[in-house]
């Protein structure tokens, strides 16, 4: 006779059917949470995995331009502490920072022109290094993109102040040359005044001279006429004494 667990189950009586129940059932649930516990496991560990946050923050920035690994260079958080970093550097120990990476990637690139943006470049010299940005258009990951396009504009607007302050002086140069300019017209033509005044004050003084010896002479030349005139009183007498002269 063969021995199941089945005919023995219905070989018990009833108190002893409910406790094979019972532990049965304790079983079958306790096999049901062990696979659904250990999936649960593996999937947290992925989540913690995936979304694992890298606190670049704690890098050194004695250390922070040593990295390069893809996993690294494709998080927008590395980029924002290298800007960062490159903010404390003096201008001549960030130009000589870029020069220590070869421009053969974008990240070697994105490093370069960070770090020269902080190095109190010429606008000719920015232009320059964004138009390398742009040789490697294709090449940037999706999750620095924006990150890049952020600190292109920023780029721009600096370029777009120099120009402005390029044209202030030189509208600056120009009004300062048309105020000297006229500056030097005003005293030409102050010192013309003063000479024409010269004239105009020695001309006054040879008239009023002039005037001066007119008035004596006048008042002579009427004396003398008085006294040349003849005496019409005397006239008439000596034709008379004639005229009665046999």
């Amino acid at each position: 006779m063969r021995f199941s667990p089945l005919s023995a189950l219905l070989s018990l009586d009833r108190t002893g059917k409910l406790a094979a129940v019972s532990l049965l059932v304790s079983l079958v649930l306790g096999c049901s949470q062990v696979p659904e516990k250990s999936s649960s496991l593996t999937h947290d560990s992925l989540s913690e995995s995936e979304h694992h946050v890298v606190d670049f923050q704690t890098v050194s920035c004695g250390q922070i331009w040593a990295f390069n690994t893809g996993l690294v260079v494709n998080n927008p958080l590395y980029w924002l502490r290298a800007m960062d970093c490159a903010q404390r550097l003096s201008p001549a120990d960030a130009r000589a920072e870029a020069r220590r990476w070869p421009a053969d990637n974008w990240q070697s690139r994105f490093k370069q022109a960070v770090l020269l943006s902080n190095g109190n470049v010429t606008p000719m010299e920015r232009r320059q290094y964004l138009q390398r940005l742009d040789d490697y258009g294709y090449d940037y990951p999706a999750a620095v993109r924006p990150l890049l396009a952020m600190w292109r504009e920023g780029q721009g607007s600096l370029l777009q102040l120099s120009a402005e302050r390029t044209r202030y002086a030189t509208l600056q140069q120009t009004s300062d040359a048309q105020l000297d300019a006229l500056r030097q017209q005003e005293i030409a033509l102050n010192q013309e005044l003063a000479v024409t005044r010269r004239k105009l004050d020695s001309l006054t003084d040879i008239e009023r001279q002039l005037s001066s010896r007119r008035s004596p002479d006048a008042s002579d030349s009427s004396h003398a006429a008085d006294k040349s005139a003849p005496d019409e009183a005397t006239i008439p007498d000596t034709k008379s004494e004639d005229d009665a002269t046999p």
